[in-house]
């Protein structure tokens, strides 16, 4: 069976289930998209690696990517398996020394690991078809790539706007250092809006 390869396209505040995201991967070179819910330490986790921020600790997805490289251990690739009751099943497909492993993992956090390693994630055309949207071409026009932590409403907190440059610049520093990095996100945003 053909591996179809996916890409991140966007992570959003879930409208369905409270205090958890939808994570977005598209098919690469095609128009159909797959959206996983996932929980908010595994969003924050994938977000914090894609706006290449850095904890002041590391968290746990860095602790793994560390002890596997100080073993020589590369993440080679994530594949989305299989589809069962709406859970979706993946694995890590990992390297040492020319032995290949497979690792059974949780779709979210093997996507926060892969993303750490600058790995593909790929899917079989069962799922995709199964599980898969169509992508609208309007929509397509009218999504921001750079937008990996949006809500369908507006997430800037209240009054956000109302700060200087300098004073965002310090809020963020703040929010990194608590490890509130929705905030950070939030507020990294806002910085962007007006510096672009």
């Amino acid at each position: 069976m053909n591996k179809i390869e996916l890409e991140i396209a966007g992570l959003s505040y879930s409208q369905t289930q409270s205090g958890a995201y939808a994570l977005v991967l598209a098919e690469k070179g095609g128009k159909r998209q797959l959206p996983i819910i996932i929980g908010g330490f595994e969003a924050q986790a994938i977000a914090i690696e894609l706006e290449k921020m850095t904890p002041t600790r590391p968290l746990t997805h860095d602790l793994f990517k560390n002890f596997a490289e100080s073993f020589s251990i590369q993440v080679k690739e994530v594949v989305i398996y299989n589809l069962m009751e709406g859970i979706f099943f993946s694995k890590l497909i990992c390297e040492q020394n020319g032995e290949i492993s497979e690792i059974d993992a949780r779709t979210s956090d093997a996507i926060a690991i892969g993303v750490r390693f600058n790995c593909p994630i790929y899917t079989f055309e069962n799922i995709l078809s199964s599980a898969g949207i169509m992508l609208n071409d309007e929509l397509e026009q009218g999504a921001d790539d750079d937008d990996f932590l949006a809500d369908e409403e507006d997430v800037q907190p209240e009054g956000l706007a109302q700060f200087s440059y300098e004073e965002l610049e310090h809020q963020l520093n703040e929010a990194i250092e608590n490890e509130d990095y929705e905030l950070a996100s939030r507020i990294r945003d806002e910085i962007n809006k007006r510096t672009s």
